[in-house]
């Protein structure tokens, strides 16, 4: 837990490259060493935690031992829950957890270093251009940046776009991590939907219904068929139709 352990930034953008250091090596650790990391984290073992490092490195190790600890701590014992979840489930909850950690650390060097509100205002709205972990690990940012596309570009045709945007796959992990909030998601467009059916009635695609994609089975449905309404679907982590969510998940 040394990299990085004694580096103080004192401006906004040091923070918030520090911030960006420590985001990369964690997102490294959850997609392109996601084996590596699950490897790491034991459960046999005793509570662990997932460091990110400034210079873009990540780290399981075991919590610091002085109280109070140099700075924040991220969450404990990650390892226990690794087999009593699905696999998915786990890495999201460790994603969620590392978006806090990073945002705690952050605003430890804000105070330490005496921001003012507009410094810390400033740094916030740094931070909130990024897509966090999670949203990176879901891909939900790739749906994000897909409905602000969208939007931009087919103003005339507002609905249909927003429509697709809620009814958005999730995204599956990510093998290679690119700048993501530079990505540029403009391949994909409405038409590639014309003869997509609905897993529940077979009807072909409408561009004036709401539709939502099983993180599962990755199969699409009308909203109406699966009693899935749009203001509902904002609030879902990870949509599974009712087929998958009758499906154990684990013996």
């Amino acid at each position: 837990m040394d990299a990085g352990a004694h580096y103080n930034p004192r401006t906004v953008e040091e923070v918030f490259r520090d911030f960006k250091g420590r985001r990369a090596g964690m997102i490294k650790a959850l997609t392109t060493d996601i084996e590596e990391f699950f490897r790491q984290c034991d459960p046999e073992k005793d509570n662990l935690c997932l460091y990110g490092f400034p210079n873009e490195q990540w780290e399981v190790n075991l919590p610091a031992e002085e109280v109070p600890p140099e700075l924040p701590e991220p969450a404990l014992g990650i390892n226990f829950a690794r087999d009593g979840m699905q696999d998915k489930d786990w890495l999201s909850l460790v994603a969620v957890h590392s978006d806090a950690w990073l945002l705690a650390v952050a605003f430890y060097f804000g105070a330490r270093f005496g921001f003012d509100s507009a410094d810390r205002k400033r740094l916030f709205t740094m931070i909130n251009d990024l897509p966090t972990i999670f949203e990176v690990l879901t891909g939900s940012a790739k749906k994000q940046t897909k409905e602000k596309s969208s939007i931009s570009n087919h103003t005339n045709n507002k609905s249909k776009s927003t429509s697709k945007g809620r009814g958005s796959e999730s995204g599956k992990y990510s093998k290679q991590i690119k700048d993501e909030e530079d990505e540029v998601l403009d391949e994909e467009d409405d038409e590639e939907h014309g003869e997509t059916l609905c897993g529940a009635c077979g009807e072909n695609y409408a561009s004036d219904e709401f539709w939502i994609c099983c993180d599962i089975c990755e199969k699409w449905f009308h909203g109406k068929c699966v009693k899935i309404t749009p203001a509902r679907a904002e609030h879902i982590k990870q949509y599974k139709c009712p087929s998958c969510s009758n499906k154990r998940v684990r013996p």
